[in-house]
């Protein structure tokens, strides 16, 4: 069982930044591919991006490529997401998650997915 609890978020003008954390609880962390969700008000739950289990590998939503930078520490057991240039349409609930079958894997899908945190709200203002 894992847990996972979000942090970082919060109110920032637009073409600012802000970094989230996701501190995962457990040894196995370090086997585990990692992602980040978001949420926006009234609508689905989208992919922005993903970490395999040595952060060899990185994956993005094109509405934040260039601008957000997922990493992670396995010593620290944290999952990280480094945002800039935020823009209003960033204002959601975001939400890591943690895959642990890398056989099953498919970053940009929530059912790769089999522990979510509680998710943590970003604002962004014009």
């Amino acid at each position: 069982q894992v847990q996972l609890v979000e942090s970082g978020g919060g109110l920032v003008q637009a073409g600012g930044s802000l970094t989230l954390s996701c501190a995962a609880s457990g040894r196995t962390f370090s086997t585990y591919a990692m992602g980040w969700f978001r949420q926006p008000p009234g609508k689905e739950r989208e992919f922005v991006a993903a970490i395999n289990w040595n952060g060899g590998r990185t994956d993005y939503a094109a509405s934040v490529k260039g601008r957000f930078t997922i990493s992670r520490d396995n010593i620290k057991n944290t999952l990280y997401l480094q945002m800039n240039n935020l823009k209003p349409e960033d204002t959601a609930v975001y939400y890591c998650a943690a895959n642990n079958d890398p056989r099953s894997m498919r970053p940009e899908y929530a059912a790769s997915y089999a522990y979510w945190g509680q998710g943590t709200q970003i604002t962004v203002s014009s």
